[in-house]
């Protein structure tokens, strides 16, 4: 009957610009999208040969109800789609998180003495905002940057200039205290200016006003305002030189990209001002699974600049944005001027856009970190694994193996622990690989299981404790083998199992079929972190074992010939065969006496 009911009302709905809500059975608000035609894009999630996302049909599902709004236009169907996902946060939308409370900088020019504060309100009041920042962490890092170099006053006093004394402030020469009327209207303006420029990100302007009046001063012979003028400078300067980029960009730009996870994506926006990198924010997106590229970066630049009070000409984006001439229109509304938004495919350009995807895809391995590292997350990742692998008690220690080798070369294993979830890298071992002479992985992994557990029982350090769960990197195959490899050395009671990377299946002795987690699972987060580390752990040793391969030479052999020695002859004559063409005395010059000259050119 509901369904009836919601095929109607589609029928019913105008081709119209406009925005539509899907609603739930208790009228909740599921979903809230805009449209060209409003009856046609709804209908598309009705029609039978639709190809829907798993979220869209879960969505569908739900929707037993819609509201909609005509509007005149696609450009004001978006502004009204973006204050409806600002109230209703509905949960099939991509949004930001704590969308709402963005700090920023203000600095408040109708005030006489005007201050820099950090404000979560943006409003139409004539004062200069400079933002949004991702948490109060980074603006208040920001004010602390600028409060560093320019004088302007921090309190909240009324400004008389007849004060008996200054605060701290004035001692340390961190403000021009007008409260005891040692600095004028004009001097006290030119700071705020200067912080202005600052933040805009014109450094240089500032360094060149600065010097003038530095100059000015010691031509007066008022040496102590030149002296703070000039450290002024150099603060400055420090400044600048840290936003130097080495991707060569010029004018004003805002690099966009990101990293997705699951539900959830990490946004980092790069703000290049004069060619210069002046800030940087990370920004964290919910509601992002089953979501094209195109999508979330859609609906980022949709939110972001809604809040922003300030829109540079040019935006590079990792990804392209739908509907790209409504949302170009609406940025050069808000702007009062023209907005290109590129793509870059090659060049500086594209150079730069892969420093900030690099950035966005560790903020979010950071992030991944913080979430699973705290408490809650943790003790919910261990009652899981118990219970889905059913262990016999709460897995407090993890072990987790791997191997690396290149076709059974230079082969390794390693051994990680974590301990009540977290990594413990005291307890963490290599070894390298020394019966098994060719490819053979299980072998391989056989030796390494073999040499640990033969420590378990004669060992008083971390060897002898026993681990509440044994993890392999890899399938069916590997679980065999090291539980074969257990059950030999007697380590029956410890529980095994292997966690294939393609589709993170998790294998347990005597079950057939594999033990799936669901993708947002604590549990498989937290073993895929440990069989990620194990892996990399691996990695590293193989890495620094191939090295050591690599320079090992026909020098290696030569009695007397330390590595310093070898290091000392292969800078000087760059190879051995250069070395085994040396004359004696050419040896010598190398740090050696004619002796061991001889003896090289003898074994050579």
């Amino acid at each position: 009957m509901a369904r009836a009911y919601l095929t109607e009302q589609v029928r019913g709905l105008p081709a119209s610009p406009g925005v539509y809500l899907f609603k739930d059975a208790e009228d909740n608000i599921l979903y809230v999208g805009k449209a060209a035609n409003l009856r046609h894009r709804v209908s598309s999630y009705f029609g039978g040969g639709q190809k829907l996302t798993p979220k869209l049909r879960r969505m569908v599902s739900r929707v037993k109800d819609l509201d909609y709004f005509v509007t005149g236009s696609e450009q004001e169907a978006l502004i009204l789609e973006l204050n409806l996902i600002k109230r209703h946060h509905p949960a099939y939308n991509v949004r930001l998180k704590d969308d709402k409370t963005f700090p920023y900088l203000k600095i408040d020019l109708s005030e006489d003495w005007p201050r820099v504060f950090v404000t979560r309100r943006l409003e139409e009041d004539g004062g200069r905002y400079f933002g949004p920042f991702a948490s109060a962490k980074s603006v208040r890092q920001t004010l602390k940057l600028i409060k560093g170099i320019f004088p302007f006053r921090s309190c909240s006093r009324t400004i008389t200039g007849t004060d008996r004394r200054a605060c701290l402030d004035y001692d340390i020469g961190r403000c021009l205290a007008p409260c005891i009327g040692v600095t004028s209207r004009e001097e006290y303006a030119e700071v705020i200016k200067q912080v202005v420029l600052f933040l805009e990100g014109k450094q240089e302007m500032v360094v060149r006003q600065l010097e003038s009046r530095m100059n000015k001063a010691a031509e007066t012979l008022d040496f102590e305002t030149a002296a703070r003028l000039r450290d002024q400078i150099q603060a400055v300067k420090q400044v600048v030189e840290g936003q130097r980029i080495a991707a060569t960009v010029r004018g004003e730009q805002d690099v966009i990209a990101f990293a997705q996870d699951r539900d959830q994506a990490c946004v980092q926006v790069f703000f290049i001002r004069g060619g210069k990198l002046i800030g940087r924010e990370s920004f964290l997106l919910q509601g992002t699974r089953y979501e094209e590229p195109s999508q979330i970066m859609t609906s980022f630049i949709k939110q972001f600049y809604d809040s922003s009070p300030y829109i540079p000409p040019l935006l590079l984006l990792q990804h392209p944005v739908e509907d790209v001439a409504t949302v170009q229109s609406w940025l050069q509304g808000k702007r009062g001027g023209r907005v290109s938004i590129q793509v870059p495919r090659r060049g500086n350009k594209k150079q730069l856009l892969k420093i900030v995807a690099d950035n966005a895809e560790q903020g979010l391995e950071q992030l991944k970190i913080k979430q699973l590292a705290s408490p809650t997350a943790l003790s919910a990742a261990l009652d899981e694994i118990k219970k889905e692998l059913k262990l016999p008690r709460l897995p407090s220690r993890l072990e987790g193996y791997d191997i690396s080798d290149i076709q059974g070369t230079a082969a390794v294993g390693s051994m990680v622990v974590f301990d009540k979830g977290k990594p413990k890298p005291a307890h963490y071992r290599r070894f390298k690989i020394k019966s098994v002479p060719a490819a053979d992985d299980y072998a391989m992994l056989q030796e390494v299981l073999r040499r640990r557990f033969k420590r378990a029982g004669a060992a008083s350090d971390s060897w002898a404790i026993l681990p509440d769960l044994v993890l392999i990197d890899g399938g069916k195959g590997q679980l065999n083998a090291a539980r074969e490899t257990m059950e030999e050395a007697g380590i029956n009671a410890v529980p095994v199992a292997s966690l294939a990377k393609e589709n993170e299946e998790i294998f347990i002795p005597w079950k057939r079929e594999p033990v799936i987690l669901p993708r947002s699972s604590p549990g498989l987060h937290l073993l895929q972190r440990l069989r990620d580390e194990a892996h990399r752990f691996a990695l590293s040793y193989h890495q620094r074992v191939r090295k050591r391969a690599t320079f090992a030479s026909a020098l290696d052999n030569i009695p007397g010939v330390g590595p310093k020695r070898k290091r000392a002859l292969l800078r000087q004559f760059g190879s051995v065969r250069a070395i085994k063409e040396a004359s004696l005395e050419e040896l010598t010059t190398a740090g050696m006496n004619k002796n061991l000259a001889k003896k090289i050119k003898e074994h050579l």
